[in-house]
């Protein structure tokens, strides 16, 4: 269903609101942002891989290990006549695409730490060529694979288990692997924890390097969130009285992957007047009307890293006095806790910083109570590969994390809910907006609404 419903948006996006926008003489969209360039040369594979980068992560975790063999699984090929009614691609699994940047199936990364050596071997499936003539060219066991993935040796899958044993058995070490739902399946690693093997998770170590961005994810961090203000952009442009909640999402979509996105981060979240004070609301099926309020909470995912941007903005371009009046003590909210983001202070600080200047400034806007009483999720989470991405929140920030910081108020007896949120970079001095070029004051929201 979820798959016809996103077709019909689609459609809708471009025989409703386009010719819509054409008629009326607004403006064009923008050119997609540095198109990227497929190599021929990478088959089974996706943008080209950052040998530097992931070389320098293999090395500082098999430096924070010490001594023990690393085994790390790619995600499996889908089967398209059983898997295609979920209405889902293959996505590589994080833990891997990590220390690999490769979007193959079925393969695996040995990484082996002792005796004062080091050593890392790629797994890859022999090339199966009646296979790929269903799915295209994979990348396979051979030199090309070793020179594109700057990894020296490349070993068919068949010869895991040999090499494997023999890693163990020299380097007398923990065998450390990602113990997660993405390989509770996976027998090797099940039949090596039955065996009585020494088996860690590698997912803590793995998990609190992820957490400070090294240049090449802030760069994929940075594409995708260009290309997620484009899609709120549209998203904007695309609203008025009478449009469905699943027209702004199709256009919003629609702009995503005009400009290269290779999916929606999450579920695109877009609610119209009532729908705006339910947090998760993703079904997007409410007809807007005049003097709505619409929250679209929504992010492209690029590279493997993904945005998560909020705007609330009127459907008809005008804000009430009611609601410039709460969305004005949320955006300052906003900003008191950016004020207050840089190296040494913690997200759980921020989101005291952010409740305590609303609660200072709501005066009689919400009633009795204050407004902090209304903002009920918290202020932040990590983003990177994930949405919600990995990392100790009571961990103290270091340039190169990147937060959101999205204070809210959610009025559900008057219908209104605003959210605002963006995507923030901490600096060694700051903080610095990843997300600044969304309209985001209601001046700016009026002014570009204005042009429809």
């Amino acid at each position: 269903m979820r798959s016809l419903i996103l077709a019909v948006c689609v459609v809708l996006a471009v025989c409703v609101v386009s010719p819509a926008l054409a008629a009326q003489g607004r403006p064009t969209p923008a050119p997609p942002l540095g198109a990227w360039t497929p190599v021929p040369e990478l088959p089974g594979m996706g943008r080209p891989v950052d040998t530097a980068s992931v070389a320098a992560r293999r090395r500082a975790l098999l430096a924070r290990i010490g001594r023990g063999v690393v085994l790390v699984p790619a995600a499996h090929e889908r089967e398209l006549e059983r898997d295609y009614i979920q209405d889902n691609d293959f996505r590589q699994s994080n833990t891997f695409f990590y220390f690999t940047q490769l979007e193959t199936q079925d393969a695996w990364l040995l990484l082996v730490a002792g005796g004062g050596a080091t050593e890392t071997v790629l797994f890859l499936p022999p090339r199966n060529p009646l296979q790929e003539r269903w799915t295209g060219l994979r990348l396979g066991p051979d030199s090309t694979a070793s020179r594109l993935t700057g990894i020296a040796r490349v070993l068919p899958t068949d010869s895991l288990d040999p090499v494997l044993s023999a890693a163990l058995l020299r380097v007398h070490g923990p065998l450390y692997a990602p113990l997660d739902l993405t390989t509770r399946d996976e027998p090797r690693l099940r039949d090596l924890v039955f065996a009585g093997r020494d088996v860690r998770n590698l997912r803590p170590a793995a998990d609190s390097m992820r957490l400070v961005k090294d240049p090449d994810e802030i760069a994929r961090m940075r594409k995708a969130v260009d290309i997620s203000v484009l899609g709120h952009l549209a998203a904007m442009l695309a609203a008025r009285p009478g449009v469905w909640e699943y027209q702004i999402e199709a256009a919003l979509e629609a702009e995503f992957r005009r400009n290269g996105a290779d999916r929606v981060g999450y579920p695109s979240i877009v609610g119209s007047g009532p729908n705006t004070t339910t947090l998760h609301y993703d079904v997007n099926r409410r007809q807007t009307r005049d003097g709505d309020l619409v929250l679209v909470d929504a992010g492209a995912e690029w590279g493997q890293y993904t945005a998560d941007v909020t705007r609330t903005f009127p459907v008809n371009g005008k804000f009430t006095q009611r609601q410039k009046a709460i969305y004005d003590l949320v955006l300052a909210t906003q900003q008191a806790a950016f004020d207050s983001t840089r190296p040494g202070t913690t997200i759980a600080q921020l989101n005291r910083v952010a409740r305590d200047y609303m609660r200072a400034h709501s005066g009689a806007l919400c009633g009795a109570e204050t407004c902090d009483a209304y903002f009920i999720h918290g202020l932040s989470h990590w983003l990177g590969m994930d949405v919600h991405d990995v990392g100790d929140y009571g961990t103290p920030l270091k340039p190169g994390m990147i937060l959101t910081l999205e204070p809210g108020i959610y009025l559900a007896p008057e219908g209104l809910g605003v959210r605002i949120e963006d995507n923030v970079l901490v600096t060694a001095t700051g903080a610095e907006w990843l997300s600044a070029k969304a309209p985001k004051t209601t001046a700016e929201i009026e002014r570009l609404m204005g042009r429809r």
